[in-house]
């Protein structure tokens, strides 16, 4: 029985991924974000959860990747696919049906081909994924930015719109040319040779763990005091801190 406990917590984060698709597709991204998330918090636990049980197997390595393909890979497509077509629409609106419930929507806009480009992200998504499954050197560190910091990245952008409401931020995030420079960017970001360390604690010593505690804390603060926008800079941040990361390690 408890071979098939990390199995149905993976596919919780593919039920999550699924709702969270029909929430992109509705323009609601407040509840996209939310089951984007629960299904990472999903995507950890699996792992954890087999690692503690004993009972890792190729079928959930398999079965992790499918889950992710969802949660982290079409989802972000969908919101990119849904804020390529808002700037091309000519903005956003935003309507409060509830405290709790804000919904970003665009209407009017006739079938055009640039929003399709937003699908290149779920392409790279499923390369990268399919790349990991069978890279053996991917244990302690990854190559290339992970599905669900990608995911987080993407589903920030209509996060701050909805909740930061700065003129000068909403109209570059609905700029044409920044949208597919960041489709681009995410593209490449999945699949780059980039080495970015894991935040997997070993022991909970400062001198073996010290890049990922100052990456915890660094993040913290910046969450505190960007909110949303925070995310891209915790991104950001997290690349450049393993690539200097990197180049230490191969001077020693």
């Amino acid at each position: 029985m408890k071979k098939h406990i990390p199995n149905l917590i993976t596919l919780l984060n593919a039920f999550c991924g699924c709702i969270a698709v029909v929430f992109a597709v509705n323009g609601q991204f407040g509840h996209t974000a939310f089951f984007v998330v629960l299904g990472i918090v999903f995507d950890f636990f699996d792992g954890l959860a087999a690692r503690v049980l004993k009972v890792q197997s190729p079928l959930g390595l398999q079965l992790d990747s499918l889950a992710d393909m969802i949660t982290s890979g079409l989802v972000p497509g969908v919101v990119m696919f849904q804020l390529l077509g808002m700037s091309m629409a000519g903005g956003w609106n935003l309507e409060m049906y509830s405290e709790a419930t804000e919904i970003l929507h665009w209407s009017g806009l006739k079938l055009e081909l640039l929003p399709f480009l937003g699908f290149f992200i779920t392409l790279a998504s499923g390369y990268r994924l399919a790349k990991f499954n069978i890279d053996e050197n991917q244990v302690s560190s990854f190559i290339g930015l992970p599905t669900p910091a990608n995911a987080l990245l993407i589903i920030s952008l209509p996060l701050i719109l909805l909740h930061q409401n700065n003129d000068y931020l909403n109209e570059i995030i609905l700029n044409q040319w920044f949208l597919i420079g960041m489709t681009i960017l995410s593209c490449w970001l999945l699949n780059s040779r980039i080495e970015l360390f894991a935040l997997k604690f070993k022991n909970i010593s400062f001198k073996d763990n010290a890049m990922r505690y100052i990456f915890l804390i660094v993040s913290l603060v910046l969450l505190v005091t960007l909110q949303f926008l925070a995310v891209p800079a915790i991104i950001l941040f997290y690349v450049l801190s393993s690539a200097v990361n990197g180049l230490e390690k191969s001077k020693n």
